[in-house]
């Protein structure tokens, strides 16, 4: 038997002590700082208090890890942009999941 509850998640990688602070300079560096900033900020804020509240570290380490994967992927995304590839055929995933509910 585990002590722990089956249904706790796991923990993220713990990043470098440094790691946020790194993230929010390439933030600021980045064209799209001016979104970017602010929304990173609110997140790290609303983690930071949870973290003080639950004394785990897992939602801190989180909102590093999906920052920095949406620092990754933005070059991607702008060569996608700047294609000119047409998108408009897309289907919306919230009209997708009314159809699967009604099967």
């Amino acid at each position: 038997m585990s002590a722990q509850p089956d249904h706790a998640r796991l923990t993220p990688y713990a990043p470098a002590p440094g790691a946020p602070a790194e993230l929010l300079a390439q933030l600021r560096a980045d064209q799209r700082a001016e979104r970017w900033v602010p929304a990173f900020e609110r997140e790290w804020a609303a983690a930071l208090e949870e973290s003080r509240r639950t004394f785990s570290l897992g939602g801190l380490y989180e909102v590093v890890q999906d920052w920095q994967g949406r620092l990754a992927a933005a070059p991607a995304v702008d060569a996608f942009v700047a294609s000119g590839y047409d998108d408009s055929e897309f289907i919306d995933m919230a009209e997708l999941r009314g159809r699967q509910r009604r099967r």
